[in-house]
């Protein structure tokens, strides 16, 4: 009997690597779903003050243009993207890293260390998906009628979504495999603060040929090419750069985001 065990154990078939990553896609599901609250005023908190503040308050008041509505949603939409789909990688990984070394647990599932990686990746893309779900209605109840927005492009609003997630979720992976946990608050000051003002979320690429040097500086930055993709497909009447342009740059960072990511995840775990 005692004998039969280890054989009856080694026999087991190895489950496929699509169940492993299941089976975590499901447990970080069924977290997001329990704490979807707190996680919606942690990633939409934000970008819902300033809609409250730029898009309704300063209008009523006088200060901002009607106009101004219809280049504010698309950057407010890009800006609850990126946090959320970034937040959701970055603060588990952080933790998952820290002194008890949680992510030694995921490490031991049966399938390769890219799938435990992809999989937070993926849970990550969709919770993205979900705070700008959210922010989009209340945005739009909140700042009232909005010039030239439309619904229309249901295909490229999509693939801008999925792709701004996905190059938000894999920066999540780069930084949350460097960054220690005393110095996330440094993070946020030094990196998502300047990340949000110069990526083109509150005024239009274009506006910036008054600044050339800044114009093109600001490139390197992955929010400039989700906010004027939301703006592509949301207000296509508003400047922005060319939808062709923006889905191969966000491609090609995410790319590079995950394969910098993905080395630095596996140089952090055997450390």
């Amino acid at each position: 009997m005692t004998a039969t065990l280890p054989r009856l154990v080694m026999d087991r078939p190895r489950p496929s690597a699509f169940a492993v990553f299941w089976s975590l896609f499901l447990r970080d599901l069924s977290v997001t779903r329990r704490e979807i609250i707190s996680y919606l005023l942690r990633t939409t908190i934000q970008p819902l003050l300033f809609v409250v503040v730029f898009g309704h308050l300063l209008g009523k008041m006088g200060f901002m243009a009607e106009a101004y509505k219809a280049t504010l949603l698309p950057g407010i939409l890009a800006v609850s993207l990126a946090l959320s789909s970034l937040q959701s990688v970055i603060l588990p990984m952080v933790a998952d890293f820290g002194w008890t070394r949680e992510i030694d647990d995921r490490l031991l599932a049966p399938a390769g260390m890219e799938v435990v990686v992809l999989e937070k990746v993926v849970a990550a893309v969709l919770q993205g998906i979900i705070a700008t779900l959210f922010v989009l209605p209340m945005a739009r109840l909140i700042m009232g009628p909005i010039p030239g927005l439309t619904l229309a492009h249901v295909g490229a609003t999509v693939l801008v979504t999925i792709l701004g997630a996905s190059a938000f979720s894999t920066l999540g992976l780069v930084l949350g495999t460097v960054v220690i946990p005393q110095q996330i608050g440094l993070m946020f000051s030094l990196i998502l603060t300047p990340m949000i003002f110069f990526g083109c979320a509150y005024y239009p690429w274009r506006g910036l040929d008054v600044v050339p040097a800044l114009k093109y500086g600001v490139l390197v930055n992955p929010l400039v090419y989700v906010a004027e993709g939301m703006r592509a497909v949301f207000t296509p009447g508003q400047p922005h750069m060319p939808l062709a342009v923006v889905c191969t740059v966000l491609a090609v960072m995410t790319a590079v985001f995950w394969l910098v990511g993905l080395r630095s995840f596996f140089k952090r775990a055997y450390s």
